[in-house]
């Protein structure tokens, strides 16, 4: 469910038309619904009621401060993956103890960030990190909370870029390994062994991959345990699917997945962690765009847009699919046109859709990229020079601007130009 609806023709999020956000501040331009993200932070909170646990938003899938805070002031803590994902969670108000690092490649300066301002645990990747990161808490005198991230070797049957739990991702330490290396890391100075932490892919659709991974991750903490190792967290990861298309099956609920959770971990004891990102945010952001061209071609027609791949980088990335629909309800029996959705950047992979059967749109129309409220703004860059898009929070009937658009200025001002050239 999402709060983007037509009402009076035309399309809203909450009380706001969107068309009224397109005329103030320009396309293309990102809105998320405040409602929207309220609702489903709620809903992984009451999937996991029967339980201590701690809901931490994965920053990667949307960092904007707006977003953070709102989710912080919820009780929701935070998955950071850089230096830079942990200051803004700090600067969005959420305090250490709501943080997990996790992360492949975590530096020292990182971790001697996290390590100073304050962290939950940090989810460690590789016996060289954990090495490294028991030299560096030695040397200032502190005691982290680890858990290491195990690979369970479960195909997630997700797209092959997002999978992360198979044996030749590069993700965690092999399972089969994983009980000498919690005993090498229990006699590690500056290291706390708290639990274990699993994450098997992005865009899952399936609750049977989390079932056998987390089904392998009982029977560790159970052999932990028998080893003398005080487990008392486990890290399930996050990555459970949303609806891209409105045509399909529907995903499995956070109810269903925090019912796996339960018939798999819950007889363990343990506090629970979770990192939803793209189930809580996707479908609470849209990116409008306006129509620049329809171009008649040889055997095809182009819809040119004036957002690109470097706006909205999924479908070139990953082929992923996102439902585009106009700002304007189309009227029932309305006749439909079949285009391929196209940017203005120079790359034949500025494609959005191919023969999407579309009603008839023409220059000056406006357009909604649904379900983009994850893996979007956070995935932009100014290819070909193309200003950021702008970001918008929208809550009932009014709405901010919570990361404007760069003027060109701003972005020239980021060069500079040696002296002897």
């Amino acid at each position: 469910m999402d709060h983007f609806n037509y009402r009076d023709g035309t399309l809203h999020a909450e009380e706001v038309p969107l068309s009224r956000i397109a005329a103030e501040l320009g396309t293309p331009v990102y809105v998320y619904s405040a409602a929207t993200l309220r609702r489903h932070f709620g809903l992984f909170r009451e999937a996991l009621d029967w339980t201590d646990h701690l809901v931490c938003f994965a920053v990667k899938s949307n960092s904007n401060l707006a977003v953070l805070k709102l989710l912080g002031d919820m009780g929701a803590g935070m998955d950071v993956v850089s230096g830079g994902e942990y200051l803004r969670a700090r600067a969005a108000g959420v305090p250490g103890e709501r943080i997990v690092f996790s992360g492949v490649g975590k530096t020292l300066a990182e971790m001697r960030l996290a390590i100073e301002g304050g962290i939950r645990q940090v989810n460690i990747e590789s016996e060289p990190e954990m090495r490294a990161l028991s030299g560096l808490a030695t040397s200032m005198g502190a005691e982290v909370p680890v858990a290491i991230r195990v690979n369970p070797d479960v195909d997630a049957g997700t797209h092959e870029k997002i999978a992360t739990g198979r044996s030749d991702n590069k993700f965690g330490i092999p399972i089969a390994r994983a009980r000498d290396v919690y005993a090498e890391a229990a006699g590690l100075p500056g290291l706390r062994v708290v639990g274990v932490d699993v994450h098997i892919g992005s865009q899952l659709t399936d609750l049977d991959p989390y079932r056998a991974a987390y089904a392998k991750v009982a029977d560790l903490a159970r052999a932990l345990r028998a080893d003398g190792h005080a487990i008392s967290r486990l890290d399930l990861g996050g990555g459970l699917g949303i609806p891209y298309r409105r045509d399909n099956n529907a995903p499995p609920l956070p109810l269903e997945y925090g019912r796996v959770i339960r018939e798999t971990v819950g007889d363990l004891g343990c506090e629970i962690e979770i990192e939803p990102g793209r189930n809580i945010v996707g479908n609470a952001g849209v990116l409008l765009a306006q129509v620049i061209y329809l171009k008649e071609g040889a055997g095809r027609d182009f819809l040119i847009v004036d957002a690109a791949m470097n706006d909205l980088l999924r479908p070139a990335m990953y082929g992923a699919h996102h439902d585009i629909v106009p700002l304007v309800e189309p009227r029932p029996g309305a006749g439909l046109r079949r285009v391929d959705v196209v940017g203005p950047i120079c790359e034949s992979g500025d494609t959005f859709q191919k023969g999407a059967e579309l009603p008839v749109l023409g220059a000056g129309d406006l357009v909604a990229f649904r379900s983009a409220g994850a893996y979007g703004a956070v995935m932009a860059s100014e290819y070909n020079s193309r200003p950021l898009v702008p970001e918008v929070l929208v809550s009932g009937d009014h709405f901010a601007v919570i990361r404007p658009r760069p003027t060109f200025e701003e972005m020239l001002a980021r060069d500079s130009i040696p002296e002897w050239l």
